[in-house]
């Protein structure tokens, strides 16, 4: 006991000191809450995105004519036509092509399913699509990047 302005008071107590394999809480350690970053995710969704978008720039980079138009993508077209199911749809006094997305992925014939495959077809109806914008022939497009073929 020590005397203290007066009075008898005991010492103070110190806690005892927990172990470093505790945490704040008295608790063992625990796993981390944030996790190690995982790979991004690569949907169909994306990958028809980004084969959509390189197509288009290839054809703004080679046709002036191309440099103005809207290249956009739906999901599927309002009701079908005469034809059937429309791969796209081409507007020049809006100055837009719209692919959809549904239709040319699934019913694009695939003699090989694999993503180098996928990606062909789908930079086909891109191809398709701008021509009918143009009013010329698909392989009039591009016809260095086919020269290899």
């Amino acid at each position: 006991m020590a005397w203290r302005r007066g009075k008898w008071s005991a010492p103070p107590v110190r806690a005892a000191r927990r172990p470093d394999r505790h945490g704040r809480h008295g608790r063992a350690d625990r796993s981390p809450v944030v996790r190690p970053p995982l790979p991004p995710l690569d949907t169909r969704i994306e990958r028809f995105d980004l084969a959509v978008g390189t197509a288009a720039e290839f054809l703004r980079s080679a046709w002036p004519e191309l440099r103005d138009v809207r290249f956009e993508i739906a999901d599927m077209p309002a009701a079908s036509d005469d034809d059937g199911i429309p791969r796209w749809r081409v507007s020049v006094d809006d100055k837009r092509i719209t692919l959809y997305r549904i239709p040319i992925e699934r019913l694009g014939p695939l003699h090989r399913s694999d993503d180098l495959h996928h990606r062909m077809m789908v930079e086909g109806a891109v191809f398709r699509a701008a021509a009918e914008y143009l009013d010329r022939d698909p392989w009039d497009l591009g016809p260095e990047r086919f020269r290899y073929f």
